[in-house]
């Protein structure tokens, strides 16, 4: 999310775009407002400068972001480029970017051969412009006066790199671009178009350019890794290499009817379970591959389909989307209705990512009590999010139970604090856990205002595409 700071920095860029409306009718404000994302103000509020300012003022904090990439995308005002790399540092941030030291950069940038990087003079430009637009030429006083021009760096970039080869080397460019200083996320894109299809048109070319960075970034504890395929080229991606410790999942066991199953090895060397008593779909055993997109509605829907044999997938979709629903207790409406909002709020898409309810994180045949000091602290989560790269996230729907005992009538310290030490413990293992307040959720409508801001909001950070 953007702290205070960064709202208010951004409440600021925005202010410098929007005035740009002024330049519309009246009756064309509301209509521009509403593709903005601003609110509409009456025509007979005012001339249209308070009108602009007014819609403005009346965005939310909350709502902000959403104004400013809208501003962005739909390319409904002209944007100077310094302020469109405002607001996308301070959009992108919200994504929590990895680190990359000024250290490793520079010292990457010394590895990489600039020659071949810059092979294609039209799409390296492109890249250069996208992420660190150089400044347009511009005349000073003083060469007017003597009749000359002064050269922008694009024009020096096209003399050194592509006329003077050998001019400036890689650590030449980033210096004078202001590569070094450059935000991390906005570091870690430029990387991701460097070694693009878009940029670097030999496969064997992007492999040893992916190797050359993986050496300077590994250290920082990030590195570019093969994500998918664009036009028959992979798509690199910087990720956080602590995600290397979440192995693929082999088993998601979720969604139980009873209270524990009761699970047995079929295989232990292949890691094949059964639920062995009660009904086979008491308890629900997700056995497929999981793929680096992270597991997503259409995934489970189509194994679910497979599983209870449905010939139709509109079928299996309302299914399998009741029998989850099943799964959540009866004493938690807040999970319901998290549940149902989180369907909601993505409708109809199917490729965003599945939410598991009541997940078994932890399965011991014994009881807490047979176990002692030594029992797991959680065994089930709420929900689960399997994301791409093998991103995993707990969303957590937290009632009174969790630190009141007597029925919520007394606090209960020791409660909070198990609790406490279980997300500590999911951390460490890899997880992120986001926890809801009952209260948040106590009814439908403030469930789905409240994922309607949360769901976007998460997905940037773990660059979910949907």
């Amino acid at each position: 999310m953007v702290d205070k700071e960064e709202r208010s920095a951004l409440r600021a860029l925005v202010g410098e775009v929007v005035p740009l409306l002024e330049g519309l009718t009246h009756a064309r404000l509301n209509p521009a407002f509403e593709q903005l994302g601003m609110p509409p103000i009456p025509e007979d509020a005012g001339s249209k400068r308070v009108r602009v300012e007014e819609s403005l003022r009346q965005v939310p904090d909350a709502r902000l972001p959403h104004v400013a990439r809208c501003i962005l995308e739909q390319n409904a005002l002209y944007v100077n480029p310094s302020v469109r790399f405002a607001i996308e540092d301070v959009l992108w941030e919200q994504g929590d970017p990895p680190e990359i030291p000024k250290r490793a950069r520079r010292e990457l940038a010394r590895s990489l051969d600039l020659s071949e990087l810059a092979q294609h003079q039209d799409r390296f430009l492109r890249l250069l412009d996208r992420f660190f637009m150089p400044e347009e030429s511009s005349t000073a006083l003083d060469d007017l006066l003597n009749g000359r021009r002064a050269d922008s760096l694009r024009d020096r970039i096209k003399r050194h790199v592509f006329r003077n080869p050998g001019d400036w080397s890689a650590e030449d460019l980033f210096e004078k671009l202001g590569i070094f200083d450059a935000r991390d996320a906005r570091f870690a894109r430029f990387l991701e178009g460097l070694v693009s299809g878009d940029v670097l048109l030999d496969e064997q070319l992007q492999q040893a350019t992916v190797s050359i960075v993986n050496r300077h970034l590994q250290a920082a504890g990030v590195e570019l890794q093969h994500t998918g395929s664009d036009g028959g080229y992979p798509v690199f991606t910087v990720l956080s290499t602590r995600l290397q410790s979440n192995r693929r999942p082999k088993n998601v066991v979720f969604a139980s009817l009873k209270k524990k199953p009761d699970i047995r090895f079929l295989s232990s060397v292949d890691n094949d379970i059964e639920i062995v008593g009660g009904h086979p779909d008491d308890t629900l055993i997700y056995d497929r591959e999981i793929s680096t997109a992270g597991l997503r509605w259409r995934d489970l829907h189509s194994w679910w389909q497979d599983k209870r044999k449905f010939r139709s997938e509109i079928d299996a979709r309302v299914d399998l989307y009741q029998r989850l629903l099943k799964s959540l207790p009866e004493n938690s409406p807040g999970q319901k209705n998290f549940f149902r909002a989180y369907h909601a709020a993505l409708s109809p898409s199917v490729d965003h990512p599945a939410l598991l309810p009541e997940v078994w994180l932890h399965w011991d045949p014994k009881t807490v009590e047979e176990r002692g000091t030594e029992a797991l602290l959680r065994s089930r989560m709420d929900f689960l999010l399997l994301l791409p790269h093998g991103q995993r996230v707990v969303l957590e729907v937290d009632g009174s139970q969790h630190f009141t005992r007597d029925r919520g009538l007394t606090p209960d310290t020791a409660k909070y604090a198990e609790m406490v030490a279980a997300d500590r413990d999911l951390r460490l293992r890899g997880y992120e856990v986001f926890r809801f307040g009952h209260d948040e959720l106590k009814s439908p409508d403030a469930a789905l205002a409240l994922l309607r801001q949360f769901l976007p909001a998460m997905f940037r950070r773990f660059r979910v595409s949907s």
